[in-house]
């Protein structure tokens, strides 16, 4: 069940690469699942993106604004980096080692949780579907 998370996820990761709206990243990604995924396996992975989706302020302002948390960490790397080389100090060329991961480690981050709300709203949009179907 894990591998089929894990599948899905990299498919919702590949729809957040495409610059388009949500409701036809949940389309592309809805028809995607719809043929590989029976329903039992849907309901089972929902249940399993669930139960690791623990949602708190800080990490839906990560999911929401990734660039914008990340963006200080970016610029201690710059500047860490300028000083470090202009004034030969170390601390600087550490300041801008420590900035570049804390940075890339948010952003990534935010991309997974970005994908795993995609990939909930896609299965939630499959379900209601299902019970609901259009006329």
């Amino acid at each position: 069940m894990m591998a089929q998370l894990e599948r899905l996820l990299k498919m919702a990761e590949d729809e957040l690469t495409e610059y388009s709206t949500d409701a036809r990243k949940i389309e592309k990604l809805r028809r995607k699942i719809s043929l590989t995924v029976s329903l039992t396996e849907q309901q089972q992975v929902k249940e399993a993106l669930l139960a690791t989706m623990k949602s708190n302020i800080i990490t839906q302002v990560i999911e929401e604004q990734r660039q914008a948390v990340a963006l200080p960490f970016w610029g201690i790397a710059g500047l860490g980096l300028l000083l470090g080389i202009s004034l030969n100090q170390p601390i600087g060329l550490l300041a801008s080692v420590v900035g570049t991961v804390l940075a890339y480690r948010i952003q990534k981050w935010g991309w997974k949780l970005q994908a795993n709300r995609l990939l909930l709203q896609t299965l939630k949009d499959i379900e209601m579907r299902i019970t609901q179907p259009t006329k």
